[in-house]
């Protein structure tokens, strides 16, 4: 899934390591959480609960924000597998079905990324004062896009990603409120209402669907 320019108070270096030198993960396949997002200098914008599911690559969005000056509020549904993306209205019972011209690619740290450094956001002077957190770089090979992303040292939970295209300009993306697993599998299927609609034309990518 991937997004925007999400650094903000980020790091304060410390000497502190895990006694380790830090490895590539993997995010834990099924992650429900919150996340924010933006790009063009802050002018474009979101806020989103999030429901992830690496097994049926499967993502929902429930997310309000701001595009070119312009409020929205979508509730998507993107299935990778079949390659489609619905944004559905439960208010009008409506559902719009769009080809979505992007493959799944699972949360992680992929092997060839570079660390960066390893920090403790907050602080260290006291157990649960801070968050020990790995923070790396690369490049996305498909987009030629480069990449910043730190995730937690325990666990590979995504804290931020910043993310660079030149079509997409500097996108941050923050991560937050996460939990292992998803309370209820029936998010990550599209509603009765749409079955049987009509497959839009225009063809979708994430970062283009996302706003």
């Amino acid at each position: 899934m991937n997004s925007l320019l999400y650094f903000g108070l980020l790091m304060f270096v410390t000497g502190i390591c895990s006694g380790h030198k830090p490895h590539p993960c993997r995010s834990p396949p099924l992650l429900s959480g919150s996340l924010s997002v933006s790009a063009k200098e802050g002018q474009n914008w979101a806020v989103a609960k999030y429901r992830y599911d690496a097994f049926g690559q499967r993502i929902r969005l429930w997310e309000f924000g701001k595009y070119d000056d312009k409020s929205f509020h979508l509730n998507m549904l993107f299935l990778f597998r079949e390659g489609v993306v619905y944004t559905i209205s439960y208010r009008n019972k409506t559902c719009q079905k769009n080809l979505l011209n992007t493959t799944f690619h699972p949360s992680e740290i992929p092997r060839n990324a570079s660390l960066m450094s390893q920090v403790v956001l907050g602080g260290s002077s006291g157990p649960g004062e801070g968050l020990l957190v790995n923070t790396w770089t690369g490049v996305v090979p498909e987009t030629q896009g480069k990449y910043l992303a730190t995730v937690t040292e325990f666990g590979c939970i995504p804290v931020s990603m910043l993310y660079y295209t030149a079509e997409t300009g500097w996108v941050v993306t923050s991560y937050f409120n996460a939990v292992t697993g998803i309370e209820d599998p029936d998010d990550l299927n599209p509603p009765s209402f749409c079955t049987g609609i009509q497959t839009e034309e225009e063809k979708l990518n994430f970062f283009s669907a996302f706003f």
